[in-house]
C-alpha cells in the first residue's frame, strides 16, 4: 500500500474518531433536550461519515475493490439522521408547551410546532 494512500485513509479514522467522540460527549453532558439533539445528528454523523469514507477508500486502495456497502450506509445516513432529528425537535416542541415562549418566532402564520392551535 502507497504511504500517502495510508496516511489518508489513517487520517481521515482520526478525524472519524474525533468527531464521535465530540458528538458521544455533547449527548452525554450537554442539559436539555434541543441541546442535546446537535450531538448526534451533527458531530456524529460527520464521524460515521468519516469513517465509512476511510473504509471505503481501504477496500478500493488496498483491496482493489469498491465497496457499495459503506456508500449505501452514508447515503443512509445522512438523509436519515436530519430528518430523525427534526421530528425529535417538532415532538419536544409539541409535548412541551411552556418552552414554545421562549423560541423565536417563525416569521409566519403558525408557530413552530407541527399542531398549532392558531392556525386553524
Amino acid at each position: 500500500m502507497h504511504p500517502l494512500s495510508e496516511a489518508l485513509i489513517a487520517g481521515l479514522i482520526l478525524i472519524g474518531a474525533f468527531f464521535l467522540f465530540v458528538g458521544s460527549f455533547g449527548l452525554a453532558k450537554l442539559p436539555d433536550l434541543m441541546r442535546r439533539l446537535h450531538g448526534p445528528t451533527k458531530a456524529t454523523t460527520l464521524g460515521i461519515g468519516s469513517t465509512l469514507v476511510a473504509s471505503m477508500l481501504y477496500f478500493l486502495l488496498v483491496r482493489g475493490q469498491f465497496s457499495i456497502h459503506e456508500l449505501l450506509i452514508t447515503i443512509f445516513l445522512f438523509l436519515t439522521a436530519p430528518v430523525s432529528a427534526h421530528m425529535i425537535a417538532k415532538a419536544h416542541i409539541l409535548r412541551y408547551p411552556g418552552e414554545r415562549s421562549a423560541l423565536p418566532g417563525t416569521g409566519g402564520k403558525v408557530g413552530w410546532a407541527t399542531v398549532d392551535e392558531n392556525s386553524s
